[in-house]
């Protein structure tokens, strides 16, 4: 008898054909979210390879997507944890312990001898993607890692630094803060598989110790170098610390096995289920039916399920893009004619980095927009090159604005350093003077200004929550594998799209994948996501139940809103609350912080006016290093923050020679993932030498003021 075991999970479909013990045919692809189609394509090529007969053959499912497609084509359903146990029970009937790490889900299974044979505990997560395969994928493609390159990567003998294990959205932003201090992306992978190790052991063992011998099951656990590494050595110290007996001249790399078809045992194991059930379970009904709802039913049920399209109906998808679809401003002038310097503003994001320059007379002669390479010194030095290209290369006045402007301001001589909401708002005001709020959405925080009379009366900032921003929407694109610039199209080209929850990233992640397992396909779930965006942005990360107290004229800006599909949702969100609202995008949207800039350093310049910029063959010239170890923590407090030193070489710097990392003259530090101000100082060290510089300067400069105090109050000894 020949029976078909096939495993749908959250990202991938395995599957294996067997008669008898002996496997005729198996293959493993991943479905990106058309699980329904993966299926019904697997099943044509076994008719036609391996001549799958109906009436025949058997089909057991197991994993989060069957429940669907099993009853299309008279499957039976095999509960996962149940499936992989039957297929560890027979191939490995000497393990103890069991990890499988899935696309978004993980799976512990302790077996210990029982009266009656085994007994088995079991454990599952899946309601979060902490600790899965997705959560290192989406890390390793915000490092731009290539997945042979993530594959080979090891975790042995690299520094480890904090990464969040309960969450991926919070794991992402340690990795992106830990790569914009100047740590090794090796080192960021090292700690990410440490990461997963770590939520795996805490959250899936409820206390218990794995045993030897361990199986290693799952995608991520067969094609990571660095995650079995990791688990060898942890399961190895919580042996030695638990006192665990090992058989003798047997070492943790021995008694921790990945075998190498790891990634088929839950369809193995319907195959054992299926060795236990009547003959006539799980007969193949033939493909049609699945082809139906593919094609046709499963259209239907997501049209009756879900919310209306994103895009509407044709013809007012069509008025908007008339309205919107235009909305970029006139190109930059370019450098072509103009003599004289260049007023320049450049905002440094947390995804993307930003230029704009500015004529004397205001007139916009070119702009910037790269995404940003980790480094903030590279993302200088990239857009210093586009500049320089552009044959703008008298810089009058240079003003920064972004995450790094504080950390660049010395490094590239910038003369101003501008706040983010202040060069947002200066940038909207100068185009939409009339402007009453300003909602500027960039790649990881949200920022609402309410205007009365052309000034910030009141904001709304949030920075400390993915939900919301662009990031997220990034982040899901690059998961379906759809590029950012195609988002809107794939958005719109949805005939319906789920409902999500409104508020925190993390639900807001889970509520995706449980979207995915009820068929909804990558376009729709990116539609629902573009639609629920507006209401995190107001109403979770603004609080702002009561929208038309905030104004009637709106202006939308950045990067985020470049997306339409975004604008679309905000449109429809504001006008539902407001209809006469006049809702307007930033003819720059991703460049408005720049632009800002840009025009503040334009208001302090005057000809003549001497600027601090270091100059282009400097910046392209500048040679840095970065350490972060031991002696960079910071001790100032009990969370003790691992930060980094990013030392650049600087003419005239005056070097380090007393700190615990000596810097020579003609360096200088910045101090990066410092969590709050005390971090910005080093050590007592530092705090004993600006007092020493204090003492000295008060001699050459002293404080009149303290000198009349001291005076003043001097008691006089009277002499009888």
């Amino acid at each position: 008898m020949r029976t078909l075991g096939i495993d749908v999970g959250s990202t991938t479909v395995k599957a294996v054909f067997c008669e008898g013990d002996a496997v005729l045919w198996r293959d493993y692809q991943r479905h990106n979210t058309h699980q329904a189609e993966k299926v019904l394509e697997f099943l044509v090529r076994l008719e036609a390879e391996c001549g799958l007969q109906p009436g025949r053959d058997r089909l057991f499912f197991t994993g989060s997507g069957a429940g669907v497609i099993a009853p299309l084509v008279g499957g039976r359903i095999v509960q996962e944890v149940v499936a992989v146990a039957a297929a560890v029970e027979r191939l490995h009937p000497d393990v103890h312990f069991v990890s499988e790490i899935g696309g978004e889900d993980m799976k512990t299974i302790f077996f210990t001898a029982s009266e009656s044979g085994k007994g088995k505990q079991i454990y599952m997560q899946s309601a979060c993607s902490g600790g899965t395969g997705t959560f290192i994928e989406k890390t390793a493609r915000k490092l731009r890692i290539p997945p042979e390159d993530l594959a080979r990567m090891p975790y042995d003998g690299h520094t480890l630094h904090k990464i969040s294990s309960k969450c991926g959205i919070f794991a992402e932003a340690d990795a992106n803060s830990l790569l914009k201090s100047g740590v090794k992306v090796e080192e960021i992978v090292a700690s990410l598989f440490e990461a997963v190790v770590y939520q795996n052991l805490a959250t899936l063992t409820k206390g218990n110790t794995p045993m030897p011998q361990v199986l290693l099951l799952g995608g991520p656990n067969c094609f990571f170098l660095g995650l079995q590494q990791a688990w060898r050595h942890h399961l190895g110290l919580l042996w030695q610390e638990r006192g665990v007996a090992l058989p003798e001249d047997a070492t943790p790399e021995m008694l921790i096995t990945v075998p190498a078809d790891a990634l088929y045992y839950g369809a193995l194991g319907c195959v054992e289920v299926a060795g236990t059930e009547p003959p006539d379970s799980g007969r193949y009904v033939g493909g049609t039916t699945l082809r139906w709802w593919v094609e046709e039913g499963q259209h239907a049920a997501k049209a009756k399920e879900g919310g209306t399209p994103l895009g509407g109906d044709p013809a007012a998808l069509a008025d908007f893009r008339a309205r919107y679809g235009a909305t970029a401003g006139p190109p930059p002038v370019g450098a072509e004619g103009h003599r004289g310097p260049v007023i320049l503003g450049c905002d440094f994001g947390s995804t993307t980095a930003k230029a704009v320059a500015l004529a004397p007379d205001g007139r916009l002669l070119h702009t910037a927009y790269t995404p940003s390479k980790g480094n903030p010194i590279e993302d200088a030095r990239a857009l210093f090159r586009d500049i320089s290209a552009a044959g703008l290369t008298e810089i009058g006045a240079l003003a920064l604005t972004g995450y790094g402007k504080d950390l660049l301001r010395d490094i590239l001589g910038a003369d101003e350093a501008v706040v983010e909401t202040v060069a947002h708002a200066r940038s909207a005001i100068a185009v939409f003077p009339d402007a009453d709020v300003i909602c500027d959405v960039g790649g990881t925080d949200v920022k609402i200004m309410m205007l009365r009379q052309g000034t910030v009366a009141d904001f709304r900032l949030n920075s400390q929550c993915s939900s919301g921003n662009g990031a997220f929407l990034q982040g899901v694109a690059e998961r379906y594998g759809i590029r950012l610039e195609d988002y809107a199209e794939k958005a719109f080209a949805a005939r319906a799209m789920p409902s999500l929850a409104m508020g925190c990233g993390v639900f807001l992640q889970s509520d995706i994948v449980n979207q995915q397992r009820k068929g909804w396909s990558a376009e729709e779930i990116m539609a629902a996501l573009a639609a629920v965006l507006p209401l995190n942005v107001w109403v979770y990360a603004g609080q702002l139940n009561n929208l038309r107290a905030a104004g009637r004229r709106f202006v939308l800006q950045g990067g985020t809103h470049r997306n339409l599909a975004v604008v679309k949702a905000q449109v429809d969100f504001i006008t539902a609350r407001i209809p006469d609202a006049e809702i307007r995008v930033h003819p720059y949207a991703g460049e408005a912080g720049a632009m800002g800039a840009a025009l503040s350093a334009l208001d302090a310049w005057s000809p003549g006016k001497a600027t601090r910029f270091r100059g282009f063959d400097a910046i392209e010239a500048l040679t840095w290093r970065t350490t972060t170890s031991e002696d960079t923590v910071c001790r100032w407090c009990t969370v003790n923050c691992k930060r980094s030193f990013i030392d650049v070489e600087l003419p005239g710097a005056p070097g380090r020679p007393w700190s615990k990392v000596p810097l020579e003259p003609g360096w200088q530090r910045v101090i990066a993932a410092n969590s709050c101000p005390k971090g910005l100082v080093e050590d007592v060290n530092e705090m004993r030498a600006v007092k020493d510089a204090m003492e000295e300067n008060a001699g050459v400069s002293p404080n009149i003021g303290a000198l009349v105090r001291e005076e003043a109050f001097r008691s006089v000894r009277l002499v009888a």
